[in-house]
């Protein structure tokens, strides 16, 4: 039994939701790596969990649609560490961390005009730069 996974600003995940897999990791190790299954790929299924709220479901399936696999089930795979258990807790961590940084909602943008120095300080850069480009051409017969 997995024990529940508390997200920062959000729900608590009941570890009964949470689904764990171990599987052979790839990469350096030796022998050790062909022989233990190290490897932990945890799952969570966001439209059958029973603790979020209608709109937490719809902003998470929005907000993680490139990284769900079939119906809006998440998959966090872990295979950093040669422990099982390293690695159970670096998969808990990530999928902690994916999940609430996907509940921030962004804050709103509010439009905002330039101020008067910024805009002569920018045209006064601008006309000088100008005069630089100006000063490097060669002399017409003319000048």
């Amino acid at each position: 039994m997995e024990a529940d996974l508390n997200i920062i600003g959000g729900p608590t995940i009941p570890g009964a939701e949470l689904q764990v897999m171990a599987s052979k990791a790839s990469g350096p190790g030796g022998q050790h790596v062909n022989k233990t299954s190290s490897r932990i790929t945890l799952r969570w299924s966001i439209t059958e969990s029973a603790v979020l709220s209608d709109a937490q479901r719809t902003w998470l399936l929005k907000r993680l649609s490139h990284r769900l696999v079939g119906e809006g089930e998440l998959h966090i795979s872990a295979e950093d560490h040669r422990s099982q258990l390293r690695n159970r807790e670096a998969a808990r961590i990530r999928l902690a961390e994916v999940v609430a940084k996907a509940l921030e909602r962004p804050k709103s943008r509010r439009a905002t005009r330039p101020t008067k120095g910024s805009q002569r300080r920018r045209l006064d850069a601008k006309k000088q730069r100008g005069a630089l480009k100006a000063s490097r051409k060669k002399p017409t017969r003319h000048d």
